[in-house]
């Protein structure tokens, strides 16, 4: 298994940064790694709600199906995807900070399953790349995002 973990300051209300995340369609506007995502079902985001992210994996494009396991709305959601290949357990947190913005933190869990498991020992390496290109990409769209509730 493999674990990435980023904390990203937000200079907006927390809120505003929640929404945004909780909405796992905005990870296709940060992290490089991933080519589109859609919501899967209407409504309110609660659990069970289900998103479909594509994923870059070398030439290839890997759909893989979120789904919120846990909602504290406002505070923290917990999105997992599995397929034969992989189980990717993300959770993202945000707390208010003193300073009337927020503190983000974006925990990920990476586990190959079935033949991929031969490649485990690599996999540290390979997602700790991967998780530094999406977080740098975080942090430019949280700074956008602060931009646009400050104006707004």
């Amino acid at each position: 298994m493999a674990r990435y973990r980023t904390e990203q300051p937000f200079a907006g209300p927390p809120e505003v940064v929640f929404d945004y995340l909780s909405n796992f369609t905005s990870v296709a506007e940060w992290d490089p790694g991933v080519t589109a995502a859609t919501r899967l079902d209407d409504g309110p985001l609660a659990v069970g709600s289900r998103f479909r992210v594509v994923v870059k994996t070398g030439p290839r494009a890997t759909p893989l199906v979120y789904e919120v396991r846990e909602l504290e709305a406002g505070r923290r959601i917990r999105l997992v995807a599995e397929s034969s290949m992989l189980r990717s357990d993300d959770v993202i947190t945000v707390t208010p900070a003193g300073d009337g913005g927020a503190l983000v933190v974006y925990e990920a869990d990476l586990e190959l399953r079935g033949v991929a498991v031969v490649v485990s020992p690599l996999l540290g390496l390979v997602f700790d790349r991967i998780g530094d290109r999406a977080a740098a990409g975080l942090r430019r769209a949280l700074d956008d995002l602060a931009a646009g509730s400050a104006a707004g």
